[in-house]
């Protein structure tokens, strides 16, 4: 029985993967990086940090991840700001009301970093049914490993046999996969040409997974 339910965020929750692809991008730029959309795709689900340090290693960079990181922040931040657009994925908030509704513990599990997630909860007032927020960004290891999952699970108070996941990326399906725990794919037209061959479930609709299909 599902008892805890761990959300990743972007391409789930909120639809600001193009607010990163354009942030990315203008990092790419202003550093002076070619990258091909094969090895951006690769980058999804990652977390910031893991994925600058690919960057320099890939481009050979005089400057440091950390600078890279601080650019691609404040392209993000000032996008963050300035798109009235940015919107909850359709359906996302009734599928959290109702598991909320319904007693489930519900846990972030995000790679993006903690002032972004607070940023989108506390513009969506999505605290009130949360108990706990983890930010791959303060973890020793990125998605595709285990560890946010474990995490998340063990913040969560139920044994990872009681716990989903709801991911959208191959990294995020790997490290749900890799923790043991039931893992479903939201199949978002946001994250292109993922793979889910680990995934438990593969969704397009948040409604195959409402609390009453979990019974």
């Amino acid at each position: 029985m599902i008892k805890a339910v761990l959300f990743d965020m972007d391409g789930v929750i909120i639809d600001s993967e193009p607010l990163h692809t354009k942030a990315y991008h203008a990092m790419f730029q202003e550093f002076g990086m070619d990258v091909s959309a094969a090895l951006y795709e690769s980058f999804t689900g990652k977390a910031t940090l893991a994925i600058c340090e690919e960057l320099v290693a890939e481009f050979n960079l005089d400057a440091q991840p950390k600078d890279l990181v601080a650019s691609k922040r404040k392209h993000f931040k000032s996008l963050f700001a300035l798109d009235t657009d940015l919107e909850l994925i359709p359906g996302v908030l009734d599928l959290i009301k109702d598991y909320h509704a319904n007693g489930l513990t519900l846990v972030l599990a995000s790679s993006a970093s903690m002032p972004s997630i607070n940023n989108v909860f506390k513009r969506f007032n999505l605290d009130q049914y949360f108990v706990a927020k983890l930010s791959g960004a303060d973890l020793k290891a990125s998605k595709p490993h285990p560890e946010i999952f474990i995490k998340a699970a063990e913040a969560s108070g139920h044994e990872k046999a009681h716990c989903m996941v709801i991911e959208d990326s191959t990294n995020g399906i790997k490290a749900a996969h890799s923790a043991g725990i039931y893992a479903v794919a939201f199949d978002s037209p946001h994250s292109k040409n993922q793979d889910y061959a680990l995934a438990d479930k593969v969704i397009t609709s948040f409604k195959e997974i409402a609390f009453s299909e979990l019974q």
